[in-house]
């Protein structure tokens, strides 16, 4: 079996499919809570011309890392909310590479995306605090993916979030930029 490239997948794979207790997903929720200030902190005191390296070879640069997480958690958001109030909804799918290579994503400031990032995490880790058993179990169809549960997505996110900022101090530590 080949392992996957570990400057792509620093953290390997999400690990999606399997039950979770009550524990695993309040650890989980404290991950994406956390997300925020670990994101901030990874990328305090870099300079425009670390911001625009690329994490990997033809990798996205920190800058588009750090736009690229609230684009993506901001619609983890809107799915979770989905999956509590509608049966069975379809949700849309939206190329991750495109949005990055947006001119805001290529150039805008980090501050924005941290800005955002910070204010949407402690909402949406209310909203998961107060889910019941069942609202875990509530379900989207993804028009790639398939069937996901409200469960499934909080794996997947709290990975998510780890795994880009593991991109940008991976990166520091490479190049020694501490």
């Amino acid at each position: 079996m080949k392992l996957p490239d570990p400057l792509r997948f620093p953290i390997g794979a999400p690990k999606v499919g399997r039950s979770l207790s009550d524990a695993q997903r309040s650890e989980l929720i404290d991950q994406i809570e956390s997300a925020p200030m670990l994101l901030r902190q990874a990328v305090v005191g870099l300079t425009d011309s670390q911001l625009d390296t690329p994490y990997r070879p033809d990798g996205w640069t920190v800058r588009q890392v750090v736009h690229h997480i609230p684009d993506s958690h901001l619609n983890a958001y809107i799915r979770f909310r989905w999956a509590l109030t509608e049966d069975f909804p379809t949700i849309k799918a939206y190329d991750q590479d495109a949005w990055a290579d947006l001119s805001d994503a290529r150039h805008g400031p980090v501050e924005e995306s941290l800005a955002l990032l910070g204010a949407l995490h402690p909402r949406w880790c209310r909203l998961m605090r107060a889910m019941s058993k069942r609202d875990w179990k509530c379900e989207v169809m993804h028009p790639e993916d398939g069937l996901r549960t409200c469960e499934n997505f909080l794996v997947i996110y709290a990975w998510h979030g780890n795994h880009h900022i593991a991109h940008i101090t991976g990166l520091r530590d490479r190049e020694e930029w501490w």
